[in-house]
C-alpha cells in the first residue's frame, strides 16, 4: 500500500488542493476544475492515436535499421532525420516524449533523440507557414536559424553532459 501512495502522491496532494481551493474559492476552485477537466480530456484525445502510432514503429522497424539511420553512427543523415521527424509531427510537446522513448530503445543516438525533441517544442511546419503570412519571411527564417542553432548547441552539452556523468539510458 506504501508504494501505491508513494507512487501517486503528487497526484493525491495536487487533488486535496483542488479540493481545498474549490471549498476556500469556489469561483477560482471551479474554474481549475474546469481547466483540469478540459486539458485532461484533450490529452486524452491525443494520446491513443499516438500511442497506436509507437506500437507500430515499434514492431514495423527494427532496431538495426534505427541503428543505421539514426544511431551513433549516422551523423547529418540521422539529425537530419531527426529534426525532419520532429517538425513534421503533429500534437502537443508531451506527445513527443513517448516517442522518444521508443526512438531510444531502438538504438537512436541521445543526440538525434535530442534533435527530435528540439524540433518538435519549435520547428513545426504550419506553426512556419503561420509566421510567414503573419510575420513575414525575414522574420521566419531568422526565428528558424536561431531555434536550429538553439537546438544543435543544447542537444550537444546534454548529450555530451549524460556522457560524462556516464548515465545509461535502458528502457
Amino acid at each position: 500500500m506504501s508504494a501505491l501512495l508513494k507512487r501517486y502522491r503528487m497526484f493525491l496532494v495536487l487533488s486535496g488542493a483542488s479540493i481545498a481551493l474549490t471549498l476556500l474559492a469556489p469561483d477560482i476552485g471551479w474554474t481549475a476544475l474546469s481547466i483540469t477537466k478540459e486539458n485532461t480530456l484533450e490529452m486524452l484525445s491525443f494520446l491513443p492515436p499516438i500511442f497506436i502510432l509507437l506500437g507500430l514503429l515499434d514492431v514495423w522497424i527494427d532496431r538495426e535499421t534505427m541503428m543505421k539511420y539514426m544511431g551513433n553512427g549516422s551523423g547529418m543523415r540521422g539529425g537530419l532525420l531527426a529534426f525532419i521527424l520532429g517538425s513534421a509531427a503533429a500534437g502537443p510537446l508531451y506527445a513527443a516524449f513517448p516517442m522518444a522513448g521508443v526512438l531510444l530503445k531502438k538504438g537512436a543516438s541521445l543526440f538525434n533523440v535530442f534533435l527530435f525533441i528540439g524540433a518538435w517544442a519549435t520547428t513545426k511546419i504550419p506553426l512556419i507557414m503561420f509566421e510567414t503570412a503573419t510575420l513575414g519571411f525575414r522574420f521566419m527564417m531568422l526565428r528558424l536559424t536561431c531555434n536550429i542553432i538553439g537546438i544543435i548547441v543544447i542537444a550537444k552539452i546534454l548529450e555530451w553532459d549524460a556522457r560524462r556523468n556516464a548515465t545509461v539510458f535502458t528502457l
